[in-house]
């Protein structure tokens, strides 16, 4: 069983009588589902996954104000509901790393992103890494009666400013010049076996992030990284290009193979920076793209960077 099927099913049962019963004069300021950390939030989990920190159980999302007022007592409550489900075992929130329980939502948002709301300029959308982002938005919300838990979810899911978008992607593709085009070659040519895998692994983490961004979907921690692209529609060729490359060895007979795939992948996301309109240059090293995209943003703040400079 997924694990958000048995939290929603867990919710159901036992979580939505506890809003509406004992706590109804506060149902209205009440926000819950599931959020956050663990691969069923991002459904991800499979029979691995079951060996720590899953089972039933949801987050509880009260304003700060009713969170000092009535958390206490409410978190108690949620202690109190059925420890076993449909066979599994629920998580203790202290055990759980706090994935799960009554949260203010001002604190739950925080946690994530710095912030207690939604961004409100370019600078605070431009500081959250897209980690982050993909944490706070993932998983579902079950019922919100206020709204408010939802209108934050809702602003994040936006996806970054164009100008944003923009910076992010100047620095990616710098990176993926940098490293894969230039550096990677340079060190094989070298024999610097060591230097070669740093670089390429450079390259991967930056291209992977492109294809996100060029996605307008934030890319999640390094473990779901590959797993969650599969579910992306643009740059699909390059995103298959990019596994085949993560799996060669930096050995010399695999040299020519991986310097054709970083090239490949570079040139095709070019072509979707020029089909988005971000850039017109049709060099295929990757630098030049990079170059024009800081040309194109307005904010200043953001212009005046380092092109390199990135919150991940």
């Amino acid at each position: 069983m997924k694990g958000m099927e048995l939290s929603k099913a867990y919710f159901e049962e036992y979580g939505r009588p506890l809003i509406e019963g004992p706590f109804s004069a506060y149902k209205s300021q009440i926000a819950a589902g599931l959020v956050g950390e663990g691969s069923e939030c991002f459904g991800f989990d499979d029979e691995f996954s079951q060996d720590h920190d899953f089972g039933p159980g949801f987050c509880i999302w009260l304003p700060e104000k009713t969170y000092q007022e009535v958390g206490a007592q409410m978190q108690q409550a949620y202690e109190g509901l059925p420890r076993t489900y449909k066979g599994y075992t629920r998580i203790p929130t202290a055990q759980g790393g706090g994935r799960v329980g009554v949260f203010s939502i001002e604190s739950f948002y925080s946690k994530y992103t710095g912030l207690s709301g939604a961004p409100k300029d370019n600078l605070e959308w431009f500081r959250i890494p897209e980690r982050f982002l993909a944490t706070a938005t993932n998983g579902q919300v079950f019922c919100d009666y206020q709204g408010t838990f939802s209108q934050i979810r809702s602003s994040l899911q936006s996806f970054y400013p164009e100008d944003v978008l923009k910076k992010k992607l100047a620095a990616r593709t710098v990176i993926m010049a940098q490293s894969g085009q230039y550096n990677y070659p340079r060190c094989m040519k070298r024999g610097e076996l060591h230097a070669a895998y740093l670089a390429c692994g450079e390259f991967v983490r930056a291209a992977l992030s492109a294809i996100y961004l060029l996605n307008e979907q934030y890319m999640p921690f390094y473990k779901w990284a590959f797993r969650g692209a599969e579910r992306l529609n643009v740059l699909q060729g390059a995103f298959h290009d990019l596994k085949e490359l993560a799996l060669l060895s930096d050995s010399m007979e695999n040299r020519s193979k991986k310097e054709w795939l970083i090239e490949n992948i570079c040139i095709e996301t070019g072509r979707e920076l020029n089909l988005r309109g971000f850039t017109r240059t049709t060099d295929s090293f990757l630098q030049s793209h990079g170059e024009e995209l800081m040309t194109g943003i307005c904010d200043t703040r953001l212009k005046n960077l380092h092109i390199m400079a990135d919150a991940n």
